[in-house]
């Protein structure tokens, strides 16, 4: 497979081939993001692609494909659908494609262009959120106003493609840390996910907000800090069926839970934590990554 850079994917992608079909990020000007700000980016040649699934029939029976980089939905509409269609011709055992995608790439999606995106395989979108405080939205430059990413929500979910979504405990700092979660758990009821995954943040160096960090602008809250954080947003978050986690490994608590089925459940584990300090049920410093 031809990669270029670092490749990333999505925890529950870990077993689906991935397919670089674009290089870097459309935005790349996230302040906490350091993953693609070495490339520049650019959709990769279709007769680049057609090699690499060349290549992946001779691997045996492929069921899930990853639509590498950071944003592969703002490929123009009649260029993915030759390239899903192309998937579809070399691996005729998938059950599903999946790829990342920001507010912007859905929006200049139709409806009708998703439900077709569907048809072809398209069936998960995986939509960084981070924070739904509508000051953090702007300082962190995530290049989406609140409402666009809820309407981005509604447009994917009512084109029946699962919709999962990430946000960062601690991105707020000390300083905006309650409200940042009670924001966040705002947005998550209006979006109603289908997947939410909750991360922790991980100052990346040469990153804006790494700078602001060693300035003495921006100060992380400790570990329960964070859980604190995961408390409140599950706490305050209404979903109709979301399989909620923070199973990532930057997170100090790794938790799995249906809500709201398990919801009371979750929220005793986490404040029993919280109240006792227990540090044996608290992920090391050592273990954890990006």
């Amino acid at each position: 497979m031809d990669y270029e850079g670092l490749i990333i994917r999505p925890p529950s992608e870990a077993y689906s081939l991935l397919l670089q079909v674009t290089v870097g990020c459309s935005h790349n000007k996230c302040t906490f993001c350091g993953t693609y700000r070495q490339k520049k980016f650019k959709i990769k040649p279709m007769e680049q692609i057609a090699t690499d699934l060349t290549e992946a029939r001779s691997y045996g029976r492929v069921e899930k494909v990853f639509l590498c980089d950071g944003d592969a939905l703002i490929i123009p509409q009649p260029r993915l659908e030759e390239l899903l269609e192309l998937i579809n011709l070399n691996l005729p055992t998938i059950e599903r494609i999946g790829t990342y995608a920001n507010a912007k790439s859905i929006l200049r999606k139709s409806v009708d262009e998703l439900k077709k995106l569907r048809e072809l395989g398209l069936k998960i979108i995986y939509l960084g959120v981070e924070t739904g405080n509508i000051e953090l939205l702007q300082k962190i430059h995530k290049g989406a106003t609140y409402e666009q990413m809820v309407e981005a929500a509604h447009r994917v979910k009512e084109a029946g493609i699962a919709l999962s979504v990430t946000v960062i405990l601690g991105l707020g700092g000390i300083e905006k840390s309650v409200e940042h979660a009670l924001d966040t758990a705002k947005i998550l009821t209006d979006m109603d996910p289908d997947y939410a995954g909750a991360l922790t943040l991980m100052l990346v160096p040469q990153t804006p907000l790494y700078e602001d960090y060693m300035a003495g602008r921006f100060v992380l809250p400790d570990k329960f800090g964070f859980i604190r954080e995961l408390y409140l947003i599950i706490a305050n978050s209404n979903f109709t069926n979301c399989y909620f986690t923070s199973n990532h490994a930057s997170n100090y608590l790794p938790i799995k839970a249906y809500l709201p089925l398990q919801k009371e459940n979750v929220l005793k584990l986490i404040s029993s934590v919280i109240d006792e300090k227990d540090m044996k049920r608290i992920r090391p410093e050592y273990l954890r990554g990006l």
